[in-house]
């Protein structure tokens, strides 16, 4: 029987990388979770109300879009995945209306996640108010400052936003100061976490919620160009969720290629760098296995980006394996590169993108494309929150 690149196995396993490596105080809340997830998620009424709702409040199916200039610019089909449609802004939402729907149905009052662009803390502040429950949210005390807007969108949904002032003040540390709140509240706490990273079932689980990415894609590049596949799907990776949802239905496809794009930083070289796979090796991170980066004695390396989502020492134990394998290809893009080309996009398809989303794009110059590719780039959110970083930028190229 073939094997699937998707699943994990039953211990959480994707090849090597994966598990639930978690202290003793935190096994009664996994357990819950590993035992409870995949059968609260095949329940008929739990998915009614995540198909409900992804329809009628996040507006999904978000469209696919033909970006006709690009297209032009690049001499080949590229299509968009707008996620940065969605409610929020971003593709985050997907995922925590589905771990919303299970805390609700584990019993669970508290929610609490980390975050470092804002968006799975807006996503997550949002369904709890929705809902009704509390809601804290970690994060760096940098990337409280770098994403001002999406702090305040937090503040206005009523949850808490608790800053992380340790290591690097990122999302590394945002994550750890999650996990001691969990520690802390095992009975009535669901913990949100907002990639394809942590602890076995979260990496399964977070990709399930977001494959609605690519199971839209394949139905709509079916009726736009009479064939369910694409030839190159691309992301940008931090820890990984909109690429496992982009990739996800695409993966045991062999005749598609699996592009993912890490954040380069100042340079591969530089020592300022988020480039896991470029810079990292195995090792344990935030409750799995997974490519780290790391000192020769097992220190944590503080990653740099100047997106604050992909600014991550790892990457989710799926992409591991997808890069271990060789079933993905690995590239990376730099600050500079991901700038120029998050303008590009700007001024040739009157989309502003995410800077995370904008590595992505930046992996269009560094790839060989045919006439007859046709490409899709998950657009995975909007560039609202990074209006100061993008005016900064201007202002020192006297773009203004």
């Amino acid at each position: 029987m073939k094997t699937s690149y998707k699943l994990p196995n039953k211990e959480g396993y994707y090849g090597k990388f994966g598990g639930a490596y978690i202290p003793e105080m935190l096994h009664p809340n996994v357990e819950e979770l590993q035992s409870r997830y995949l059968e609260i998620m095949q329940e008929p009424s739990f998915k009614k109300e995540f198909e409900e709702m992804l329809r009628d409040y996040v507006g999904r199916p978000s469209p696919l879009y033909y970006a006709k200039r690009l297209s032009a610019h690049y001499q080949t089909d590229i299509y968009l995945k707008r996620e940065d449609l969605n409610h929020t802004g971003a593709h985050k939402i997907n995922n925590t209306i589905g771990q919303i729907l299970l805390a609700e149905r584990l019993g669970k009052k508290r929610i609490i996640a980390e975050t470092g662009a804002g968006q799975h803390g807006v996503a997550t502040a949002t369904v709890c108010a929705l809902k009704g429950l509390e809601c804290i949210v970690y994060m760096g005390e940098k990337d409280i400052e770098r994403q001002a807007p999406n702090v305040a969108r937090m503040h206005m949904l009523g949850a808490k936003v608790v800053a992380a002032t340790s290591g690097s003040k990122t999302l590394k540390d945002a994550t750890n100061e999650a996990i001691r709140d969990w520690i802390n509240h095992p009975t009535d706490t669901h913990y949100i976490i907002g990639s394809v990273v942590g602890p076995h079932p979260y990496p399964d689980m977070v990709a399930r919620f977001q494959s609605v990415i690519s199971e839209e894609t394949r139905k709509q590049l079916l009726a736009k160009t009479g064939s369910e596949l694409p030839t190159k799907v691309i992301a940008c990776v931090g820890g990984g969720s909109n690429a496992a949802g982009m990739f996800y239905h695409f993966l045991d496809e062999a005749s598609v290629d699996i592009i993912a794009v890490e954040a380069a930083g100042m340079g591969l070289n530089s020592g300022l760098s988020a480039a896991t796979t470029a810079l990292g090796k195995p090792g344990v991170l935030h409750g799995s296995r997974s490519i780290v980066m790391q000192t020769d004695d097992g220190q944590v390396v503080e990653p740099h980006s100047i997106s604050a989502g992909l600014d991550y020492p790892g990457i989710g134990p799926l992409h591991a394996h997808l890069f271990a394998s060789g079933r993905g290809i690995f590239l990376s893009a730099t600050d500079e590169e991901a700038v120029r080309a998050a303008f590009f996009v700007a001024r040739n398809e009157g989309i502003i993108i995410a800077l995370e989303s904008a590595h992505a794009f930046a992996a269009l110059d560094q790839l060989t494309l045919s006439k007859q590719d046709r490409v899709v780039i998950c657009l995975s959110g909007r560039g609202d929150k990074d209006m100061a970083t993008y005016m900064k930028q201007m202002t020192m190229t006297n773009q203004l």
